[in-house]
Protein backbone atom coordinates (compact mmCIF):
# COMPACT_ATOMS: atom_id res chain seq x y z
CA UNK A 1 0.00 0.00 0.00
CA UNK A 2 1.49 3.54 -1.20
CA UNK A 3 1.89 5.78 1.52
CA UNK A 4 -0.52 8.23 0.86
CA UNK A 5 -3.45 5.45 0.59
CA UNK A 6 -2.14 4.15 3.88
CA UNK A 7 -2.18 8.11 4.96
CA UNK A 8 -5.90 8.03 3.67
CA UNK A 9 -6.92 4.50 4.89
CA UNK A 10 -5.51 5.72 8.59
CA UNK A 11 -7.33 9.24 8.70
CA UNK A 12 -10.61 7.96 7.65
CA UNK A 13 -12.76 8.67 10.48
CA UNK A 14 -15.33 6.08 11.85
CA UNK A 15 -19.12 6.14 11.47
CA UNK A 16 -20.21 4.45 14.59
CA UNK A 17 -18.36 5.53 17.82
CA UNK A 18 -18.40 5.17 21.30
CA UNK A 19 -20.60 7.03 23.77
CA UNK A 20 -19.28 7.78 27.54
CA UNK A 21 -16.54 6.03 29.25
CA UNK A 22 -15.82 4.47 25.87
CA UNK A 23 -15.40 7.15 23.95
CA UNK A 24 -12.85 8.08 26.63
CA UNK A 25 -10.92 5.36 25.79
CA UNK A 26 -11.05 5.85 22.36
CA UNK A 27 -9.78 9.57 22.47
CA UNK A 28 -7.21 8.10 24.57
CA UNK A 29 -6.06 5.64 22.53
CA UNK A 30 -6.51 6.21 18.94
CA UNK A 31 -3.95 8.46 18.36
CA UNK A 32 -1.26 6.33 19.36
CA UNK A 33 -2.57 3.49 16.63
CA UNK A 34 -2.72 5.54 14.03
CA UNK A 35 1.00 6.53 14.70
CA UNK A 36 1.93 2.97 14.50
CA UNK A 37 -0.37 2.13 11.55
CA UNK A 38 -3.07 0.48 13.08
CA UNK A 39 -7.05 1.49 12.85
CA UNK A 40 -9.23 1.61 15.49
CA UNK A 41 -12.35 -0.44 14.95
CA UNK A 42 -14.22 -0.47 18.52
CA UNK A 43 -13.56 -0.20 22.14
CA UNK A 44 -15.83 -1.78 24.54
CA UNK A 45 -15.77 -2.19 28.55
CA UNK A 46 -17.57 -5.19 28.97
CA UNK A 47 -17.94 -7.13 32.83
CA UNK A 48 -16.28 -10.22 31.96
CA UNK A 49 -13.15 -11.72 33.86
CA UNK A 50 -13.95 -8.86 36.36
CA UNK A 51 -13.81 -5.93 33.85
CA UNK A 52 -12.39 -6.59 30.39
CA UNK A 53 -11.41 -3.94 28.08
CA UNK A 54 -11.85 -4.86 24.86
CA UNK A 55 -10.16 -3.26 21.64
CA UNK A 56 -10.44 -4.16 18.27
CA UNK A 57 -7.74 -3.03 15.73
CA UNK A 58 -6.41 -3.47 12.39
CA UNK A 59 -3.66 -2.37 9.77
CA UNK A 60 -4.74 -0.22 7.37
CA UNK A 61 -4.50 -3.28 4.91
CA UNK A 62 -7.28 -5.18 7.39
CA UNK A 63 -5.48 -7.49 8.25
CA UNK A 64 -4.08 -8.09 12.38
CA UNK A 65 -1.86 -10.68 13.24
CA UNK A 66 -1.24 -11.57 17.26
CA UNK A 67 2.22 -9.97 16.72
CA UNK A 68 0.45 -6.64 15.97
CA UNK A 69 -2.67 -7.07 18.94
CA UNK A 70 0.85 -7.65 21.24
CA UNK A 71 2.12 -4.31 19.50
CA UNK A 72 -0.79 -2.14 20.32
CA UNK A 73 -1.47 -3.71 23.56
CA UNK A 74 2.16 -2.55 24.64
CA UNK A 75 1.70 1.21 22.83
CA UNK A 76 -1.74 1.84 24.58
CA UNK A 77 -0.96 0.58 27.87
CA UNK A 78 1.48 3.43 29.38
CA UNK A 79 -1.06 5.97 27.64
CA UNK A 80 -4.02 4.34 30.31
CA UNK A 81 -1.87 4.39 32.76
CA UNK A 82 -1.09 7.57 32.51
CA UNK A 83 -4.74 9.50 31.88
CA UNK A 84 -6.40 6.24 34.05
CA UNK A 85 -9.83 6.53 32.63
CA UNK A 86 -10.82 3.56 34.27
CA UNK A 87 -11.00 3.36 38.23
CA UNK A 88 -10.82 0.04 38.89
CA UNK A 89 -8.81 -3.02 37.35
CA UNK A 90 -9.30 -4.33 34.51
CA UNK A 91 -8.34 -6.79 31.88
CA UNK A 92 -6.91 -5.34 28.62
CA UNK A 93 -7.80 -7.37 25.69
CA UNK A 94 -6.69 -6.42 21.98
CA UNK A 95 -8.32 -8.06 19.20
CA UNK A 96 -9.22 -8.07 15.60
CA UNK A 97 -12.57 -7.58 14.26
CA UNK A 98 -12.57 -11.19 12.95
CA UNK A 99 -14.60 -11.95 10.16
CA UNK A 100 -18.75 -11.46 11.34
CA UNK A 101 -16.82 -8.02 12.35
CA UNK A 102 -18.38 -4.50 12.87
CA UNK A 103 -18.76 -2.20 9.88
CA UNK A 104 -17.33 1.05 11.20
CA UNK A 105 -15.90 2.76 7.90
CA UNK A 106 -17.47 3.58 4.68
CA UNK A 107 -14.33 1.39 3.52
CA UNK A 108 -15.80 -1.39 5.48
CA UNK A 109 -18.99 -0.99 3.25
CA UNK A 110 -17.11 -0.90 -0.14
CA UNK A 111 -14.96 -3.40 0.61
CA UNK A 112 -17.57 -6.34 2.09
CA UNK A 113 -20.05 -4.94 -0.91
CA UNK A 114 -22.17 -8.30 -1.71
CA UNK A 115 -22.06 -10.01 1.69
CA UNK A 116 -25.17 -10.50 4.06
CA UNK A 117 -25.26 -7.48 6.66
CA UNK A 118 -27.60 -6.86 9.95
CA UNK A 119 -27.66 -3.04 11.13
CA UNK A 120 -29.84 -0.97 13.26
CA UNK A 121 -30.75 2.59 12.64
CA UNK A 122 -31.15 5.65 14.97
CA UNK A 123 -34.45 6.74 13.29
CA UNK A 124 -37.22 4.08 11.90
CA UNK A 125 -36.85 3.59 8.08
CA UNK A 126 -39.75 1.85 6.59
CA UNK A 127 -41.27 1.45 9.80
CA UNK A 128 -38.56 -0.03 11.34
CA UNK A 129 -35.13 0.05 12.89
CA UNK A 130 -33.58 -3.37 12.57
CA UNK A 131 -32.64 -4.75 8.94
CA UNK A 132 -31.17 -7.94 7.84
CA UNK A 133 -30.07 -8.60 4.22
CA UNK A 134 -27.36 -8.64 1.10
CA UNK A 135 -25.18 -5.48 0.77
CA UNK A 136 -26.04 -4.19 -2.60
CA UNK A 137 -25.33 -0.83 -3.51
CA UNK A 138 -23.08 1.91 -1.47
CA UNK A 139 -22.42 5.35 -2.37
CA UNK A 140 -21.55 8.47 -0.20
CA UNK A 141 -24.30 8.98 1.99
CA UNK A 142 -25.16 5.53 2.39
CA UNK A 143 -25.79 1.71 1.14
CA UNK A 144 -28.79 -0.20 0.33
CA UNK A 145 -29.71 -3.71 1.14
CA UNK A 146 -31.42 -6.41 -0.28
CA UNK A 147 -33.63 -8.16 2.36
CA UNK A 148 -33.41 -11.83 2.93
CA UNK A 149 -36.48 -11.66 5.10
CA UNK A 150 -39.19 -9.28 3.02
CA UNK A 151 -42.49 -8.54 5.41
CA UNK A 152 -46.21 -8.10 4.39
CA UNK A 153 -45.98 -4.24 1.81
CA UNK A 154 -42.29 -4.33 2.62
CA UNK A 155 -39.93 -3.06 -0.37
CA UNK A 156 -37.55 -6.18 -1.06
CA UNK A 157 -34.94 -3.01 -1.03
CA UNK A 158 -33.85 -0.64 1.48
CA UNK A 159 -31.75 1.95 1.46
CA UNK A 160 -29.64 3.30 4.70
CA UNK A 161 -28.10 6.70 4.90
CA UNK A 162 -24.98 6.67 6.75
CA UNK A 163 -25.88 9.60 9.08
CA UNK A 164 -28.87 7.25 10.35
CA UNK A 165 -26.59 4.46 11.34
CA UNK A 166 -25.95 3.01 14.96
CA UNK A 167 -24.94 -0.74 14.51
CA UNK A 168 -23.91 -2.58 11.71
CA UNK A 169 -22.29 -6.57 11.45
CA UNK A 170 -21.64 -8.78 8.93
CA UNK A 171 -22.85 -11.73 8.95
CA UNK A 172 -21.13 -15.61 8.91
CA UNK A 173 -21.76 -17.10 5.54
CA UNK A 174 -19.43 -19.45 3.42
CA UNK A 175 -18.81 -16.51 0.90
CA UNK A 176 -17.48 -14.33 3.62
CA UNK A 177 -15.31 -16.90 5.00
CA UNK A 178 -13.76 -17.87 1.58
CA UNK A 179 -13.60 -13.96 0.55
CA UNK A 180 -11.89 -12.70 3.72
CA UNK A 181 -9.31 -15.53 3.60
CA UNK A 182 -8.83 -14.38 0.23
CA UNK A 183 -8.60 -10.92 1.41
CA UNK A 184 -6.04 -11.68 3.96
CA UNK A 185 -4.08 -13.95 1.91
CA UNK A 186 -3.81 -11.01 -0.75
CA UNK A 187 -2.62 -7.96 2.14
CA UNK A 188 0.05 -10.85 3.29
CA UNK A 189 1.33 -11.18 -0.10
CA UNK A 190 1.49 -8.04 -0.72
CA UNK A 191 3.11 -6.92 2.53
CA UNK A 192 5.91 -9.52 2.14
CA UNK A 193 6.40 -8.07 -1.35
CA UNK A 194 6.78 -4.60 0.06
CA UNK A 195 8.84 -5.71 2.62
CA UNK A 196 11.63 -7.39 -0.24
CA UNK A 197 11.42 -4.63 -2.20
CA UNK A 198 12.37 -2.24 0.95
CA UNK A 199 15.20 -4.75 1.36
CA UNK A 200 16.08 -4.11 -2.11
CA UNK A 201 16.50 -0.43 -1.86
CA UNK A 202 18.82 -1.20 1.49
CA UNK A 203 21.21 -3.08 -0.30
CA UNK A 204 21.60 -1.12 -3.16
Amino acid sequence: MSEDLLAEALSEPRLITETGLDRRIAEIIEPVMTDLGYKLVRVRMMNQNGLTMQIMAERADGTMTVEDCETVSMAVSPVLDVEDPVDKAYHLEVSSPGIDRPMVRKSDFQRWNGHLLKCETSVLLDGRKRFRGKLVEVSQDGFTLERDQVGYGEELRVSVPFSALAEAKLILTDDLIRDALRADKLAKAEAANQNDAEDGDDEE
